[in-house]
């Protein structure tokens, strides 16, 4: 479990650098080759547009989608440039782990002004969501930022 937290918090931590260095804006093409090719450089391996089969209930394979990309094998990692994330895109990630029976899984939004990331996970049948650890510090920061601005009234 460690292993894929420190895939998650690599992935994490640039993905956040290159949407501070090209901010929001750029079509998703350009972050996916971005982030690809910082993580090809820090050392992992990174398949973009990789098939995978998509499973029916009883194993019958149904067909594939194509992951934005597939980090060492077990990672998959979902890219948006939205507004901000919506209920549709949590529900296309986690679709695409449970029908491709694969268990991690990143959300990563770079169209907003604001870094948004989740994990998601799918274990013994059921979803599970994390946090994602920049939007969790941006959200407090604004907060704190809310607070002063209210204070200095």
């Amino acid at each position: 479990m460690s292993e894929i937290k420190a895939l998650c918090d690599k992935v994490r931590q640039v993905s956040y650098d290159i949407h501070v260095y090209h901010g929001h804006g750029h079509l998703e093409k350009v972050y996916e080759n971005a982030l690809a090719n910082r993580l090809r450089k820090a050392g992992l391996r990174v398949e973009q547009q990789h098939p995978i089969k998509v499973y029916d209930e009883d194993g019958t394979i149904i067909g594939d989608y194509f992951a934005d990309l597939l980090i060492d094998g077990h990672l998959i990692v979902e890219l948006k440039t939205a507004k901000t994330l919506a209920p549709e895109h949590e529900a296309q990630i986690l679709g695409y782990l449970k029908s491709s029976k694969s268990e991690h899984g990143l959300l990563i939004n770079f169209g907003s002004y604001k870094f948004e990331i989740r994990k998601f996970a799918w274990t013994n049948g059921k979803p599970q969501r994390t946090q994602g650890t920049q939007s969790f510090l941006v959200s407090l920061l604004s907060a704190i930022s809310v607070f002063f601005a209210v204070m200095q009234s």
